[in-house]
């Protein structure tokens, strides 16, 4: 759902692209986006995209196999580190699905046009990106097929959960964002699924986009209570986007561990996650737009102000780099100062200037719009700030860990080669299902492509 534009003065700049090319009907906005989807052949490049992606979800598997009968001992985690590369990578992978609730649901609510070209493969961004985080958690337990000990459930053995743990409100918070999303997403898709199903040629096509669509015909009825249930899932996302990634925070806040015990990791993480899952989303448009040939839908401006998002939060993350380091100086604190020469001058020091040069001084190029506007440059630094922001959450559990109160207990962290294979398993998840996202359903919302286009010349059999 688009608002109208009529009466509202313009807020971008006069020299920046339009958000849809000029010279398109409503017909021809149709044909494009469902082409990828109804087209008979499916193109060469998708084939090898999905293979690779396919190649490095079976790595996943085998990892899962292998850690499954073997246990947790085959991570490199030890006494000290006891969280390692499961929870950086859960951290990581929640961060990224934020970017996506964000576009569809803010931006909406705050009646920002942009949105309307990226936000639906930023919301199966978000999907893919919770489903690869949720893997984590229930494998790190040890006991995987326990983990509905977790839900607060009646049971004989009287064992409830602890409801002072933020490790349960990852539970509620994650699968609440989770539930959230899909539904939103979802009822988005409803009229493009309906197009797809009176345009696909083949009978199981049509039964299948029938069925999706669930009866979808348009009428005034269907608008009505789409647009209803649209905006209702819009005010419930937007809390969502600050609380999931606040809770995710609390797992750290809450400790003592000298660099988790920090009162600004919530508002340091919301900013964290919105500028990691915009670099994502970048890293997915740039080449989607250029595979599929969406420039006209996907502009210069749509990457534009996703840059500026990007540089605005990366200063937000930049302040909270300057705010750990200042409190544990104003602290006074053995063990807060000596965290922090550790993360200076300790054995992963070169991670850590790795870090501020990836997330604050790279993203300082996007202060030039010049940069905003070629897209070579902008996937670079996207790609850099998510590497980034990986070393940021590395930073944050190992480094945190390896040396607490006890010199006794220090010990260094060297991941596996299981531990690779489950991060790079899950990227292979991801890629798997995007790929089928952008095969199987329109990457780009059709119906509200089309309500930018008030010059649109609509024929009679276009309508």
């Amino acid at each position: 759902m688009v608002f109208p534009t009529k009466g509202r003065r313009e807020t971008v700049s006069s020299h920046l692209p339009p958000l849809v090319e000029p010279g398109h009907t409503f017909g021809s906005v149709t044909d494009k986006i469902s082409s990828a989807v109804t087209e008979r052949g499916t193109p060469r490049g998708w084939i090898v995209g999905f293979a690779f992606s396919f190649l490095l979800l079976m790595v996943l598997l085998v990892s899962v196999t292998y850690l499954l009968v073997y246990g947790v001992g085959v991570w490199g985690i030890n006494i000290p580190v006891a969280w390692a590369f499961a929870i950086i990578n859960f951290v990581w992978w929640i961060g990224i699905g934020h970017a996506g609730t964000l576009i569809s649901a803010i931006l909406l609510l705050l009646r920002q046009e942009w949105r309307t070209s990226i936000n639906r493969f930023a919301e199966a961004m978000t999907l893919f990106a919770v489903a690869c985080a949720g893997l984590y958690p229930l494998l790190h337990m040890g006991r995987p097929w326990l983990a509905y000990w977790l839900f607060p459930y009646p049971n004989t053995m009287g064992m409830w959960p602890q409801f002072r743990s933020p490790l349960v409100w990852d539970v509620f918070a994650v699968s609440t964002y989770l539930l959230i999303s899909l539904m939103f997403w979802y009822i988005g898709l409803i009229p493009d699924l309906a197009t797809l199903r009176d345009r696909s040629e083949s009978r199981v096509g049509k039964t299948i986009y029938g069925l999706l669509a669930m009866g979808w015909r348009g009428s005034a009825r269907h608008w009505h209570r789409y647009e209803t249930a649209y905006l209702l899932l819009a005010g419930l996302s937007t809390p969502l986007v600050v609380s999931v990634h606040t809770i995710v925070s609390f797992d750290f806040a809450v400790a003592q561990v000298p660099g988790w015990h920090a009162t600004v990791f919530p508002p340091y993480f919301v900013a964290g996650a919105v500028y990691a899952g915009f670099a994502m989303v970048i890293l997915l448009a740039i080449p989607l737009r250029r595979f599929y040939g969406l420039q006209d839908f996907v502009t210069l401006r749509h990457l534009d102000h996703m840059a500026r998002v990007m540089l605005a939060t990366g200063l937000f993350v930049a302040y909270g780099y300057m705010m750990e380091t200042f409190t544990a100086w104003y602290s006074a604190s053995t063990f807060e100062t000596y965290m922090i020469e550790n993360r200076f001058f300790g054995p992963y020091s070169p991670y850590y200037w790795a870090l501020i040069f990836c997330n604050v001084v790279v993203p300082q190029f996007l202060w030039f719009s010049r940069i905003r506007m070629n897209t070579t440059a902008l996937f670079l630094i996207a790609l850099v700030v998510s590497v980034g922001m990986w070393l940021e959450r590395f930073i944050i559990v190992v480094v945190s860990l390896h040396r607490d109160f006890l010199p006794s207990s220090w010990d260094m962290y060297s991941p596996t080669i299981w531990d690779w294979g489950m991060y790079i398993g899950s990227i292979g998840l991801f890629l798997s299902l995007l790929f089928l996202f952008v095969r199987f359903l329109p990457m780009i919302s059709i119906f509200e492509m089309r309500t930018l286009l008030p010059g649109a010349e609509v024929k009679e059999d276009e309508a």
